[in-house]
């Protein structure tokens, strides 16, 4: 198997190419799943709901200047272009034939700022974004890996900006997909970090990761979606008041 998944290195991250080549990184299958069908099974018919939500959230967040952290399958980034316009959508991704993906979907006369960038360790200055998206990223990450680059986002976030969050919501223990076994052992088999994720309190985790910036988040919006087995989150970051920086360091 490592002979199989080492070809994709490249200076990927380790987990990515270990557990995801099959699914990202082989040109033949990013063709295959980019197809509306094929996505659309993958989120249990759910993918248009998460993208209206998502794209919902945008109409009330600050357009200056938007970071999707990750490229994604589907028309979510050409939507989120004509939402940004007339200033480019930056987007960043750590493989290449996924910024040609994103790319290879912008129409004339838009516009896309695409880098290739580790999402732990971001190029970016701080405060560089008024919001960043994030698309069924975190669930995809060991739990390190997923600290390091919330702490990007906070880092790069600026103060009253917006972070929409697409994800999993916590432990779907009540929802049949997870009482059911099989689809249980086939979900979590697909996605080796989704359990973990499931257990993480993520405000929490941002809350931690931003105090090095003196940030924090508040959540302004959030929506369950397909019985709470899926969720859309807006965090809005604000500066730690003197009582939250004086609980930190005594």
């Amino acid at each position: 198997m490592f002979k199989l998944y080492r070809h994709f290195m490249d200076g990927k991250p380790l987990y990515l190419v270990r557990y995801y080549w099959w699914a990202y990184l082989w040109p033949r299958s990013v063709w295959f799943f980019d197809h509306q069908p094929i996505i659309n099974a993958i989120l249990f018919g759910q993918y248009n709901r998460l993208m209206s939500a998502t794209l919902e959230c945008m109409k009330k967040a600050p357009l200056q200047r938007v970071l999707q952290l990750t490229c994604v399958y589907g028309s979510l980034t050409p939507n989120l272009i004509r939402q940004v316009l007339p200033a480019p959508l930056h987007i960043t991704d750590v493989a290449e034939v996924q910024l040609e993906l994103a790319a290879s979907k912008v129409e004339a006369g838009q516009k896309l700022c695409a880098t290739r960038m580790n999402a732990e360790q971001l190029a970016y200055r701080e405060d560089s974004f008024s919001t960043i998206v994030l698309f069924f990223l975190l669930h995809e990450m060991p739990h390190e890996a997923r600290c390091n680059t919330l702490s990007e986002v906070m880092r790069t976030l600026q103060v009253g900006g917006s972070l929409i969050l697409t994800e999993y919501g916590t432990l779907p223990s009540r929802h049949w997909l997870y009482r059911f076994p099989l689809t249980r052992w086939i979900t979590t088999s697909l996605e080796p970090f989704l359990y973990s994720f499931w257990h993480e309190d993520i405000e929490a985790l941002f809350n931690e990761l931003g105090r090095p910036f003196n940030k924090s988040v508040e959540i302004v919006s959030h929506q369950s979606i397909f019985a709470s087995f899926y969720r859309v989150t807006e965090f809005r970051v604000r500066n730690l008041s003197m009582d939250e920086q004086g609980i930190e360091t005594q």
